[in-house]
């Protein structure tokens, strides 16, 4: 099956000479021209390597690969940088990009990147097991299935993002503040209820008809994810 690589890049030129060499290697491609629709291309659909820019409009590169990083540890982001942006570079592979290239690259160069990241990814995948577990609940991170007692749940984006968030983080308190800009972003324009809101729809999904209740209110503070039971 031919892999896919979404390319998120607002210069026409160049996603076009990256469109045209990808393809001619084989890759499946898919081009979006600003950081919004590549956050909602990158968080709807699985690619098996992402190309990022990181000056784009709407949304710049460093959001998108932050909010990309809460909901997906494993695909591997290649950052397309400005030759003097030495500490954009260095808050990407902060942030969790595995590698950078400096435009103007060699399309030989990238070429020779994205075969070696596709390798290892590869690798890391046939070893890591994509289901995440707490108690009887478990979360597929590569088909986003959520099961509780050999039932499925649906969730909507937003929910899935914030259970995701939880159970990664389970056992740990997590304050409103946390989850709001980990879940939600900090450009986003709204208050901490959010969180209460979305929390108590979680709930009702995953824990009503279920024993034993996962997520813990922890007055004053926040919520935790965790089965009380061990």
């Amino acid at each position: 099956m031919e892999e896919r690589i979404l390319i998120i890049e607002d210069e026409e030129k160049i996603a076009r000479v990256l469109t045209l060499d990808l393809g001619h290697e084989g890759y499946q491609v898919h081009h979006v021209t600003n950081g919004r629709e590549g956050w909602e291309a990158a968080k709807s659909e699985k690619w098996d390597l992402i190309l990022l820019d990181i000056m784009l409009p709407e949304l710049n590169g460093l959001e998108v690969l932050r909010r990309i990083r809460q909901i997906d540890q494993a695909v591997p982001i290649i950052l397309l940088t400005a030759r003097d942006s030495i500490p954009d570079k260095v808050s990407g592979l902060d942030y969790g990009a595995n590698d950078y290239v400096t435009k103007p690259f060699s399309i030989e160069e990238l070429l020779a990147r994205i075969r070696g990241l596709l390798r290892l990814s590869r690798i890391v995948e046939s070893s890591i097991s994509p289901i995440l577990q707490v108690g009887n609940l478990s979360v597929n991170t590569l088909t986003r299935e959520v099961i509780r007692e050999g039932q499925p749940i649906e969730l909507t984006t937003k929910e899935y993002e914030l259970l995701h968030f939880l159970i990664q983080n389970h056992g740990n308190v997590m304050s409103r503040e946390r989850i709001l800009s980990d879940v939600w972003g900090y450009e986003f324009v709204g208050d901490t209820n959010t969180v209460d809101v979305y929390i108590r729809y979680l709930r009702q999904k995953i824990d009503k008809d279920f024993e034993p209740k996962l997520i813990h209110t922890i007055r004053g503070v926040g919520y935790v994810l965790k089965d009380s039971t061990t």
